[in-house]
């Protein structure tokens, strides 16, 4: 990163620029102990009382004193897209919601609440898609209120990383003791390479997920069974394919599900048997999905991945999805 006009280190940020995404130098420990500097990147989220609030791309947020600060300046509001489809954050996360839908929903302003019985954060949480039509402290009462009702813990969807991003709702959510948790990195890519392989007649298709399937996806069990399939088979054009296992009456050797919606095509639930792994049925299943997505029209690819789950990105990459943000929930502090 460059600071320098002339050779000089220079700060170029003040706290009129809350909101905006900064490149920031500052020196951690001290002389003593071997100061070293430390680059941070994202969004500035407050500036107040000497003390500077950074929510990096993947939703972290960083504190440092003012007075640590070396150098600084405002950036781009995103980097520059290498490749993948264009698209913003609020097309993607409203097209990923149409494409995992909610058993309940409910309309608070520009807010929408989603539950499912508990069956993944996804559908039981807030999507922030504009301003609540209230305060922000009414509009979490109601948040909670609405969850609670339903026994379920009120989260709150935060989108960080790119342009249009949920940074400062997630600073002013963080202040009010609403912590951080389960971090996913939604990734984009063309369709068309997907589908660029002779066909496999291995994997079969369905429109609607049997005992087979749901067993070795595995997570119908944190849910009512009933809101599980509700929000598995719902979607505009819902698509899951099946490669079975040697043996036809057992567990399935690999699973995988894609919704399309207009020119999306969103991948999720791709789960291979670990002892059928490295045989290459995840990208045998993902071809025939995207495939019969191809031939309604979709022409664009979305997933969402644990930022931890390194085999399955490095996967990914390979069929050239790339990170396009990243995204976790904010929950409610107890009482």
């Amino acid at each position: 990163m460059e600071f320098t006009v002339g050779g000089r280190l220079e700060l170029r940020i003040s706290a009129d620029d809350v909101g905006k995404r900064v490149s920031v130098r500052s020196l951690t420990g001290s002389a003593d102990a071997g100061a070293a500097f430390t680059d941070t990147v994202g969004v500035l989220t407050s500036w107040e009382d000497g003390v500077l609030s950074i929510t990096r791309r993947g939703g972290q947020s960083v504190v440092i004193e003012e007075s640590a600060l070396v150098a600084g300046k405002t950036v781009p509001a995103e980097p520059a897209r290498r490749r993948g489809p264009a698209a913003g954050v609020r097309e993607l996360v409203e097209v990923a919601a149409r494409g995992w839908p909610a058993v309940e929903t409910a309309r608070l302003g520009g807010w929408l609440l989603r539950a499912s019985g508990g069956f993944t954060g996804r559908a039981n949480s807030v999507l922030p898609l504009g301003d609540p039509g209230t305060g922000l402290d009414a509009a979490l009462a109601e948040t909670v209120r609405w969850y609670g009702e339903r026994g379920l813990p009120a989260l709150v969807q935060i989108a960080t990383g790119a342009a249009g991003g949920d940074e400062l709702l997630a600073a002013e959510l963080e202040r009010r003791g609403w912590t951080a948790e389960r971090f996913a990195v939604f990734c984009t890519g063309a369709l068309a390479p997907l589908a660029d392989r002779e066909p496999d007649g291995r994997v079969r298709l369905s429109r609607r997920p049997d005992a087979a399937w749901l067993s070795a996806y595995g997570r119908g069990a944190s849910g009512p069974a009933g809101d599980a399939l509700k929000v598995l088979a719902g979607g505009p054009s819902v698509w899951f394919a099946t490669v079975p296992g040697d043996n036809p009456q057992g567990a399935p050797a690999a699973v995988g599900r894609c919704v399309v919606d207009g020119r999306w095509a969103g991948f999720a639930a791709v789960e291979t048997a670990p002892e059928r792994r490295r045989e290459g049925l995840a990208t045998a299943v993902m071809a025939e999905l995207a495939r019969t997505a191809l031939a309604e029209g979709a022409s664009a690819a979305y997933l969402q991945v644990q930022p931890e789950n390194t085999a399955a990105r490095a996967m990914y990459a390979r069929m050239g999805f790339a990170d396009h943000h990243s995204y976790h929930y904010r929950r409610a502090p107890r009482g």
